[in-house]
């Protein structure tokens, strides 16, 4: 499928903030192109193929989060010591990266949704469109979603 294949970047980054562990950011990923594949017999060629898989793709990452919260994975219990993960690879920006997806997991599945889209450089016009509301409640509610971002950059965790 070519649009999945075009849009695996966005894809990917939408698991990385609704999933914490990699396994689960698998889990979501292949649930997402599951129901993709399942909702394309209804897709309107008159919508933006974009517009489409965003709406489907957050509500997937959303549901799949509540799901979770609801019901907690059990510990695993085992004999062999757990695996600590690895610091990530130095980078220039890695300690504000790792900041600022620290402060977006703070945020509410819906502000997730405004800052993915803002971060994907979405016009207010297509996340409208996405999300279902007014450009105006767009810029509103992006407008208080940042002021609350910024707010928790400045805060200790």
């Amino acid at each position: 499928m070519a649009v999945l294949n075009a849009n695996q970047g966005i894809l990917h980054r939408m698991c990385r903030l609704y999933c914490q562990e990699a396994e689960e950011r698998q889990d979501l990923y292949q649930e997402i192109v599951l129901q993709l594949w399942r909702a394309f017999p209804r897709y309107e060629p008159t919508a933006k193929v974009s517009t489409w898989l965003y709406r489907i793709a957050l509500n997937v990452a959303i549901s799949n989060l509540r799901q979770r919260t609801r019901r907690p994975a059990p510990e695993r219990l085992g004999d062999e010591p757990p695996e600590v993960a690895l610091p990530p690879e130095p980078g220039p920006d890695a300690d504000d990266l790792a900041q600022l997806y620290r402060a977006i997991e703070r945020l509410s599945d819906v502000e997730k949704a405004f800052i993915l889209l803002y971060l994907e450089e979405r016009t207010y016009e297509e996340m409208a469109d996405i999300l279902g509301i007014t450009q105006n409640n767009v810029r509103v509610k992006m407008h208080r979603v940042q002021d609350k971002l910024r707010h928790l950059l400045t805060q200790p965790a």
